[in-house]
């Protein structure tokens, strides 16, 4: 519609020299209009080359992305729509065929996915650690003590600890760690935000309470609250991710090349190294599964 208006834009520009239109004006026009045709269909094309990917709120939060993706983005002549959500929710927008790639930090949970026959590649990418953060008063004295134990002397105490509560891979972590000590027994002081790690951070800090945070996310909000890492360091508070191609075979409309490609890309050695190299508060963030 859009062109044939154009061409008859074009006529009419010309109708005052009210002589007939010479062959060669003639293909001036049809030049001209041949152009916009292509230039409109570039447009079109452009427009519609994105691949989508779900990833973790943290991963989106702490720049990361903002940073690695821009030379893949020109490098494929594509455009990667990222949607931050929790681990859950990313994989249940996988298993749904609503994205192409997930960018995720739930080990069993990814194994599930991929056993399901939802997910065709898994590649480890980066890790970081979880923090059992609180007041820097401390007043269920578990500084310094495993996470464990430290979990339980919260709960022991009745003291206020606040959850995600959103399926994430932080708020999965947290059940795991639960689970351990015999299962997750709610007291009065217990609190599910329902919400990504940042607003819960903020909860957190103005409760004064106890929460269980990605290190990475941590460190965004360090400036903005009070809380501090008490646990010790442990093989319980690892925090690997990895990214998934969906099963194209499912949904035969994804994008399964350039979803291939971009996991070809997160593994190379150049944006490992970006990834060792990415900094916030002058601390590197994640630690890169993929070099030497």
């Amino acid at each position: 519609m859009f062109l044939r208006i154009f061409y008859r834009i074009l006529l009419c520009a010309f109708a005052p020299l009210r002589e007939p239109l010479t062959s060669q004006l003639k293909l001036l026009l049809l030049g001209l209009f041949l152009l916009a045709s292509l230039g409109c269909a570039e447009h079109t094309d452009n427009a519609t080359r994105a691949l989508r990917l779900a990833t973790t709120t943290s991963t989106h939060d702490s720049g990361l992305l903002a940073e690695i993706l821009p030379p893949f983005e020109r490098q494929h002549a594509v455009r990667v729509d990222v949607i931050a959500v929790g681990t859950g929710k990313a994989l249940k927008l996988g298993e749904q065929g609503d994205v192409d790639v997930v960018l995720v930090h739930a080990r069993q949970a990814e194994d599930a996915f991929l056993a399901a026959g939802h997910g065709i590649r898994r590649e480890a990418i980066m890790s970081n650690t979880f923090e059992l953060l609180g007041p820097p008063d401390d007043p269920a004295n578990i500084q310094g003590m495993q996470v464990s134990a430290a979990l339980q002397q919260i709960a022991a105490g009745n003291f206020r600890f606040v959850s995600r509560g959103d399926d994430s891979g932080t708020h999965k972590r947290e059940l795991l760690l639960w689970e351990k000590n015999g299962g997750l027994q709610n007291w009065k002081e217990y609190l599910d935000t329902g919400q990504g790690m940042g607003p819960t951070l903020i909860v957190a800090d103005q409760m004064k309470a106890y929460v269980l945070a990605d290190r990475g996310t941590y460190l965004r909000f360090k400036s903005k609250v009070d809380l501090v890492p008490l646990a010790a360091p442990s093989s319980n508070l690892q925090n690997p991710y990895g990214i998934i191609v969906v099963n194209p075979d499912k949904y035969p409309a994804m994008q399964s090349e350039w979803a291939h490609a971009l996991v070809d890309y997160m593994i190379s050695p150049p944006v490992q190294q970006a990834i060792a190299n990415f900094q916030v508060e002058e601390e590197s963030l994640f630690v890169p599964l993929q070099l030497p």
